[in-house]
């Protein structure tokens, strides 16, 4: 599954929980209650639209009110409007901390290593991706040993590495060391805080606080259990279809489909499309070890969006069978009629299985994903 975000004003409500240092706030849904909250902060303000999408401050989502019956004129232009296509229905109306530095810290799940990685930068305010293409020395990155956690000399480390002394790096580090056990505690694939300001006063307040939750951990949190279920209500169609049959579903705005076993392989898929010239309209990631029943359904879920021309199944069997991704598509084939074309690429456990059982049904079948990538994009420009 693809993990869960959330909004801006419920990942503080958690970093309050860790004491984490958080400017005061309220939520607002009117432009009446904005007013109110401005009042009583009693300073310049910060009008955040609550979005679950990046880039909400260029896209025009996050404003600045020096008085009350500003923020009241904001809250009345956000309110209703969208940003980047999801409406605001809600804005968090923040106190304005002065800023003599931004800092980025953040947490990333690495599986790779098999570990969450701990990433610090002097260059917060801007995205952690432009600061490593321009500026790649800047970022400090820490691998956290998973049976031993973050430890404190690991985090006053951090904080050394990023300039600091005395007093400001043991209130860094202690920062470093909450944001931490925060991730770990609410299952964190990501948490960030950007920027991390620091005050002319030489005090650290996370300005802002970004966290996206696995989706595979929600058992172990009710509350975040009952988000996802709201969450639902909102979802298209096809995406509340996937979510029921527990499919890992994005659409995007191309022609063709693809499904693959395991998120590396399906965003590997996606790019050797871009690279043949290909354009995907919507990707399904059964995950490992499914059965031909969930390959059938996977199926069915990306040639339902009607913009697929041509669908392509890219599968490395491992725990995954290629004889039951076989059976999963002669079953949706002969239940659905699909008339769409399908490109296949089977290898892996009982791959020849697999391949002779979709000869024999007349379907070819590809050895290597260069192949079936390029024949794909091939087919796409004809139909």
């Amino acid at each position: 599954m693809w993990g869960m975000k959330l909004f801006e004003h419920e990942a503080k409500a958690l970093g309050i929980g860790f004491d984490l240092p958080l400017p005061r706030s309220l939520l607002a849904s009117t432009a009446d209650q904005a007013r109110e909250v401005a009042e009583k902060l009693g300073k310049t303000c910060v009008i955040k639209a609550q979005v679950l999408v990046s880039g909400r401050g260029k896209a025009g989502g996050i404003r600045f009110a020096s008085t009350p019956d500003e923020a009241y004129q904001i809250a009345k232009i956000l309110l209703g409007s969208d940003v980047k296509g999801e409406k605001i229905s809600k804005l968090l109306v923040e106190e304005r901390i002065p800023s003599k530095k931004e800092l980025y810290l953040g947490l990333i799940v690495d599986r790779s290593k098999c570990c969450y990685s701990m990433l610090a930068s002097t260059e917060g305010g801007v995205d952690i991706e432009e600061v490593s293409e321009k500026a790649p020395q800047k970022i400090v990155r820490r691998d956290i040993n998973p049976l031993s956690g973050l430890r404190e000399y690991e985090a006053r480390e951090i904080a050394v590495k990023l300039g600091y002394t005395g007093r400001q790096l043991l209130e860094l580090a202690s920062i470093i060391l909450k944001l931490y056990r925060m991730t770990v505690a609410c299952d964190g694939e990501l948490v960030e805080t950007n920027p991390l300001i620091e005050s002319p006063k030489g005090e650290f307040v996370a300005a802002d606080l970004r966290i996206l939750i696995d989706d595979n951990s929600l058992f172990r949190h009710p509350d975040f259990q009952k988000r996802a279920m709201e969450m639902a209500e909102e979802l298209k169609p096809l995406e509340m279809k996937a979510r029921e049959k527990r499919l890992a579903y994005v659409e995007l705005d191309g022609d063709i489909g693809v499904v693959g076993n395991g998120a590396g392989l399906v965003m590997a898929t996606l790019d050797m499309i871009k690279h043949y010239g290909g354009k995907p309209a919507n990707f399904c990631d059964i995950g490992g070890g499914a059965c031909a029943e969930r390959v059938s359904d996977a199926i069915e879920v990306v040639l339902s969006n009607e913009k697929v021309k041509i669908l392509i199944v890219n599968i490395l069997g491992g725990i995954t069978r290629c004889d039951e991704v076989a059976k999963g598509i002669l079953a949706v084939r002969e239940r659905a009629g699909v008339t769409k074309p399908i490109v296949i690429r089977l290898v892996g456990t009982n791959d020849e299985v697999g391949r002779r059982m979709l000869a024999e049904a007349g379907i070819e079948s590809f050895h290597g994903m260069e192949n079936a990538a390029e024949k794909t994009v091939e087919l796409a420009s004809k139909v």
